[in-house]
């Protein structure tokens, strides 16, 4: 492999190599990790937009005592889709929309490890939140809360499709969530750049890092979960139904084995974008860099220690939850760490209030609330107090839309202009934070009082008496304006698309190199494969950041025009060993995910014919993907020679 500098030739070469055809087929073949990564965003946005006119339903219904907007049926759907679709179907593809696009720009790679399976497992996203909301097509969506707690998600208590939806959607949709997951801990190992050793990779990449992982040995405890509770309510099983020997506990230790590592799987990611974002704006590298990676790190694997702190109101041993109680405590430790490097690089740099800084502010005081009240559930006495209240409510969305949802549209705001070549209006920017900042607040830090004055959740209206009108009301009045703040960014968006001002190659003086590249990115990447000295290639003249190293190549490297190829290097210090030839375009993911929808579907209705349809038509898309196209196998039979 020679080192040497692009020339005008070989761009054309690229060009043509990576490009996909813009008809219908490329549309639907294309494993552009670019391409896909915006469809995860789009999507994961639509899927929030969904759940919050679930929200703005369940606030109409909560705004005043005695009201019956709603009934108490489709308060329950409402309610369940609402958690499912913020959890599942936003939080944590959002994140990976990013990553998709991001992270081959990040480690100077042309394409993720798996281009193919990157786009299946888009596929099998949509495909699953389709498969979900088709139930409110046919008037039985899932209905038990999106925690589905036994034994009220039994056939004998809630009969019907419901349930059904909710099991084979969230099997479904995990499909999408491992095979992402291998994917990006594959091409954090194999793909980065030249020199781009472990301990210079960009720390946005340490958070879907440690999420990637998490997500291989959580994701188990909930598909087994939810094929008991299906094999109960359809086989007659019984592995929730302590009358026949089971246990309503075992659902709780499996959902939460896996509920509390999910947790971090949609804040870790958006912590490293704050982590990403304020040293730009601080003008200034990370304080503590490697003590932000090692404690994102430990907080992914203490997440696994203290899943039953979701369970001390449920009989627990002293000693269980006294150890869980403990683990609660310890893991606010590595995340006091983060926060503590947060201030120190504003409190040490130049800080310029952009709308992303912006955005990042806001971010750091919603966490504070959001840990905070996350402390405090974890003390046992505490806890029996506020179980199943509106306090818990009140965490949980300062938790999940505060530090997921302000940090994702402020890297919305930071790396649009990279994405679509074009600025994003200033002026609507900052009415969209203070909006949904103001809006946050004034819906969400209510809620605790409400727990405190004993306000249960899942409750679909209140008496008169109650003492909680005047709350729930400002509560709802909250979500207008935290949903006008979406709606302005949203409008942001738009003008930008249609008018604004062009981006340049790196309008924030950035210093990651997908900042090197021009907005947007061309197909291929990176016409040479750069080599990188320093965790801030872009910055090295203003830190001096490759030290006694010489500096890093952007321009002079591996220009592999021969086909669709890219570098592979080692784990640890990222030296090329090999030059990898990636996979082209392909229907194959799309119709292998139509395959698993139709076994699904087969399996909901029920209906036997149609579910081996479904599995013999997934066995032939398997065949057919792996099968050796012409290329391979006339370049298998040369070197044969």
């Amino acid at each position: 492999m020679t080192t040497e500098t692009v020339r005008l030739q070989d761009v054309g070469q690229l060009e043509r190599t990576w490009e996909t055809p813009r008809t219908i087929r490329g549309w639907l073949s294309t494993v552009d990790h670019k391409r896909i990564g915006v469809r995860y965003l789009v999507t994961a946005f639509v899927f929030l937009l969904l759940g919050g006119i679930e929200a703005g339903a369940i606030r109409a219904q909560l705004a005043r005592p005695e009201l019956h907007l709603l009934s108490a049926q489709l308060y329950n759907e409402l309610f369940t889709m609402h958690g499912v679709t913020m959890l599942f179907l936003y939080a944590a593809p959002v994140l990976s929309g990013f990553s998709n696009y991001f992270w081959p720009l990040l480690i100077g790679a042309r394409d993720m490890a798996f281009p193919r399976l990157n786009a299946f497992s888009y596929w099998v996203f949509v495909l699953a939140g389709i498969f979900l909301y088709t139930s409110f097509l046919v008037g039985q969506a899932p209905n038990g809360g999106w925690f589905a707690y036994t034994p009220l998600t039994e056939a004998a208590y809630t009969p019907g499709l419901n349930l059904d939806y909710y099991t084979l959607g969230l099997l479904f949709l995990g499909i999408s969530t491992t095979v992402g997951a291998i994917n990006f801990i594959v091409t954090l190992i194999t793909l980065r750049a030249p020199g781009l050793s472990i301990n210079r990779l960009p720390i946005f990449m340490w958070g879907t890092l440690t999420t990637s992982v998490s997500v291989l040995f959580a994701m188990p405890a909930l598909s087994a979960a939810c094929v008991m509770l299906f094999l109960d309510r359809r086989a007659g099983m019984h592995f929730f139904d302590p009358a026949a020997g089971g246990s309503t506990l075992l659902w709780q230790h499996l959902f939460w084995i896996f509920g509390h590592p999910w947790v971090y799987v949609v804040v870790l990611p958006a912590m490293g974008l704050v982590s990403t974002i304020i040293p730009v704006f601080s003008r200034r590298p990370l304080v503590a860099y490697p003590l932000v990676a090692l404690s994102t790190v430990a907080t992914g694997i203490l997440g696994f220690g203290v899943w039953a702190h979701h369970m001390f109101a449920a009989g627990l041993p002293d000693i269980s939850m006294s150890f869980f109680s403990a683990a609660s405590m310890v893991i606010a430790i590595p995340s006091g760490v983060a926060f503590a490097a947060w201030i120190a690089t504003i409190w040490t740099g130049r800080p310029t209030m952009r709308v992303p800084f912006l955005f990042m502010l806001g971010f750091l005081v919603l966490f504070v609330v959001g840990g905070v009240s996350g402390v405090m559930v974890g003390v046992i006495p505490f806890d029996w107090q506020v179980t199943d209240s509106y306090f818990v409510v009140a965490h949980l969305h300062y938790v999940l839309l505060g530090i997921n949802l302000f940090p994702v549209v402020g890297a919305c705001y930071y790396w649009l202009p990279k994405i679509t070549g074009r600025m994003l209006s200033e002026r609507l920017g900052r009415w969209a934070f203070w909006l949904m900042f103001i809006g946050m607040n004034v819906t969400f830090f209510p809620m605790h009082i409400l727990g405190l004055l004993g306000m249960p959740r899942r409750i679909y209206t209140y008496p008169l008496g109650a003492g909680w009108g005047t709350l729930n009301l400002t509560e709802s009045a909250g979500t207008v304006v935290l949903v006008t703040g979406i709606v302005v960014f949203l409008v942001s968006v738009g003008v930008s698309l249609r008018r604004g001002a062009p981006a340049g190659a790196n309008p924030w003086g950035a210093s990651t190199l997908e900042w090197s590249l021009p907005s947007p990115p061309p197909a291929y990447n990176f016409a040479v494969i750069p080599t990188v000295r320093s965790r801030h290639p872009l910055w090295e003249d203003r830190v001096g950041d490759s030290g006694t190293h010489a500096p890093s190549e952007l321009e002079r490297g591996a220009v592999l025009d021969e086909g669709r190829e890219t570098v592979g290097t080692t784990m640890l210090d990222a030296e090329p060993v090999a030059v990898l030839r990636m996979p082209g375009d392909s229907l194959w993911p799309l119709l292998t995910a139509l395959a698993i929808a139709l076994l699904f579907c087969g399996l909901l209705v029920p209906s036997v014919p149609i579910s081996v349809a479904g599995a013999t038509a997934i066995i032939a898309c398997v065949i057919a993907w792996l099968w050796p196209e012409r290329a391979e196998l006339r370049a298998g039979a040369e070197n044969s020679r």
